[in-house]
Formats: C-alpha cells, sequence, structure tokens
C-alpha cells in the first residue's frame, strides 16, 4: 500500500518518489488538506472502502498505508 501512494501522489503533485519517505509529512512536502481530501476520495474509489478520518490522526505516509491496510483486512 505504501508504494501505490508514493506513486499516486508522485503523479498527482508532481513530486519525485525519491522524495518521500515512510517518515515524510504531508505538510513537509507541501501537501495541504484539500489535497488530502482529493487523495482520500480518489483512494476509496480505486479501492472499493470508505476510509472514515475524521477521528484518526494520521500524519506520514506509513501512517496513512498502514490504516488503509487496516481497512483492507
Amino acid at each position: 500500500m505504501y508504494e501505490k501512494l508514493v506513486s499516486y501522489v508522485s503523479k498527482q503533485l508532481e513530486i519525485e518518489p525519491s522524495e518521500i519517505t515512510p517518515d515524510s509529512t504531508f505538510e513537509s512536502l507541501g501537501i495541504d488538506s484539500l489535497d488530502i481530501v482529493e487523495m482520500i476520495m480518489d483512494l476509496e474509489t480505486e479501492l472499493g472502502i470508505e476510509l472514515e478520518m475524521e477521528d484518526q490522526k494520521i500524519a506520514t505516509f506509513q501512517e496513512l498505508a498502514d490504516f488503509i491496510e487496516s481497512k483492507l483486512a
């Protein structure tokens, strides 16, 4: 899931995949809240799941990947 996130974000935001690490925060890459909402909506459509993010404290790419994987299990 982590690699899928990196691929998606690098394409959408024109960021080199090598700039994204598991510990990268969205803020450190210039990803704002609107970008995050759009990314989550796209992932929900692509994966066919609903990602309830309201109560989640997700700051890094690895945390988001882990959260999505827990919803797929």
